[in-house]
């Protein structure tokens, strides 16, 4: 392939392709260092606001510094495209390991927790993600997860309109309020969107399919929560519930955080865990043995004793015997 460069960066290999964006496996020859190029639609400039809005999203994006955040090293403009320059993963993303099937319990909830922690931190600095998805959850080589793309749908989000497919976001995961184009959308539409993606992890399905985009954000909108246990009966009860309130119609009904869903995730996972060791130990209790009561042991019967007479022995008189007396001792008299 004949390499490009956008900026100072060698184009190597398009790796990833959107509506909206291509990603490039790039060469930085100053750092030595190869790193993933997002190059924007030149269609997104005819607004001439858009490249003062790109410079501060980017700035505001590469000052996160969060562990689970792919880092965002550079950004600028190259023959009519906007670019941003960001750490290269190694690891493939969370839709690829989704289209193998569902995930270990485990992994679900470690993906959870770095994925969560993330989006706290960008709620906390006042950034929605906006376009929370599989896609967009990539993996280091060492299996961690980062969570990438933040504010490219905002910042895009006025330059395209919504007519038919070509909406913001992406309608498996947007929620009922991005849907109808809620100007107030705040942190809990992405909390919806980590729900289905927990949703998905769990069972390898998404919650909501149909023919077409428009048809699916009309089941977001309109569709009880499918059942989670009857897609897939062998997880843990309580999972319903995670479900239940991640994905909630209403907002104010969904968890405040994505802090508090990990968490109660991972307590019906202990609490699982706690079941099933109770249920795999048996326990032996104590028989009582019953003794057969019996009646108190009467006292023996005396056996019946014969008299015999018995004869009499005359015992001789000493008294009538002619026994002689003691002489009497003289008495001395002291002078």
């Amino acid at each position: 392939m004949t390499l490009r460069k956008v900026g100072r960066y060698e184009l190597i290999e398009e790796i990833g392709k959107g509506g909206m964006a291509t990603v490039f496996r790039a060469f930085d020859p100053i750092f030595k260092r190869e790193v993933a190029v997002k190059l924007l639609d030149k269609s997104l400039l005819h607004e001439p606001s858009l490249k003062a809005r790109f410079e501060r999203e980017a700035q505001t994006i590469a000052a996160l510094e969060h562990p689970a955040i792919v880092p965002v090293y550079d950004f600028g403009e190259e023959d009519g495209h906007l670019y941003l320059v960001m750490r290269l993963m190694l690891g493939g993303s969370l839709a690829n390991r989704i289209a193998q099937g569902p995930l270990p319990l485990s992994d679900v909830l470690h993906i959870l927790q770095r994925i969560g922690s993330a989006l706290d931190r960008a709620h906390l600095k006042g950034v929605i993600h906006r376009d929370l998805k599989p896609g967009n959850i990539m993996f280091d080589e060492y299996g961690d997860a980062y969570l990438g793309d933040f504010g490219i749908a905002r910042l895009t989000e006025s330059t395209v309109t919504l007519t038919g497919d070509n909406i913001i976001g992406t309608p498996a995961y947007m929620s009922p309020e991005q849907i109808h184009g809620d100007k107030t959308l705040d942190s809990r539409s992405d909390i919806y969107a980590l729900g289905v993606i927990c949703f998905e992890m769990l069972t390898g399905q998404r919650p909501y399919t149909d023919s077409s985009p428009s048809r699916v954000m009309m089941r977001h909108v309109m569709d009880p929560i499918p059942d989670i246990r009857q897609l897939k009966p062998d997880l843990p009860p309580r999972v319903e519930n995670v479900i239940t309130q991640s994905m909630a119609k209403q907002p104010a009904e969904r968890f405040a955080t994505a802090a508090a869903l990990t968490d109660t995730f991972e307590g019906v996972l202990q609490g699982a865990e706690m079941t099933g060791a109770q249920e795999a130990t048996t326990v032996v209790e104590p028989v009582a043995v019953t003794r057969p009561v019996t009646a108190p042991r009467p006292e023996p019967t005396p056996l019946p004793v014969e008299m015999t007479p018995q004869t009499e022995v005359a015992v001789p008189s000493f008294a009538a015997q002619n026994v002689p007396a003691r002489p009497s001792r003289p008495r001395w008299l002291w002078p």
